[in-house]
């Protein structure tokens, strides 16, 4: 039994170092292209990506940790992505009222190797048997992540087509909604965890 845990937690692992390692590039392409962009959907999803890159550190601290830390980290999760949302909201707001101009041919070709790269991850993650509440989270993330590429391509197809921002500033609104609904989703998955650690070692 121990060395099937054993081997579990290795795959568990691995799985969180790589895409660990891949939110962490798209984030920082995210926060190029959103700069020479202009967009406020590119740079919504870079910040989500390096929030997600922080999320799976946790996840891996909490593989050698006991079941009470494990949903104490998947809770500083869903807190980190209302956090992110809200920032997001407001870099929506000051983009409306100063005006901004969105390039949209940045926007497809960013979103198309983001959604490629957070496809990946989450079929990654949804291989990992029987996830705990952190893994649930890390996968949570990554759906967001992927939905919210399909949104930036759209945007910027309409971006070129329409030549105006309001296609960027609906996908970074909605990037934040939808980060809203993850966050609370994981905050109610850590808070209906089972207890596991009653009547043994609290960790």
């Amino acid at each position: 039994m121990i060395a099937v845990n054993d081997n579990d937690n290795s795959q568990e692992r691995r799985t969180l170092w790589i895409v660990l390692l891949l939110n962490a590039a798209i984030a920082g392409g995210f926060f190029v292209t959103g700069a020479v962009a202009d967009s406020s959907a590119l740079i919504a999803n870079g910040v989500d990506n390096l929030s997600d890159t922080a999320v799976y550190a946790l996840s891996l601290v909490a593989l050698t940790r006991g079941q009470t830390w494990k949903t104490r980290a998947a809770m500083a999760s869903g807190v980190m992505l209302l956090l992110f949302a809200g920032g997001i909201l407001l870099d929506v707001g000051r983009r409306f009222i100063q005006g901004s101009e969105p390039i949209g041919p940045t926007m497809m070709v960013m979103s198309a190797i983001a959604g490629a790269v957070n496809y990946l991850c989450l079929r990654l993650l949804q291989r990992i048997k029987e996830p705990d509440v952190n893994l649930r989270a890390a996968t949570t993330f990554s759906f967001n992540d992927f939905i919210s590429n399909g949104g930036i391509l759209i945007a910027g197809v309409l971006v070129f087509w329409l030549g105006t921002n309001w296609p960027d500033l609906l996908v970074g609104f909605a990037t934040a909604l939808i980060a809203i609904k993850g966050g609370f989703e994981i905050l109610r998955d850590a808070r209906t965890e089972p207890d596991t650690t009653k009547g043994g070692r609290h960790e």
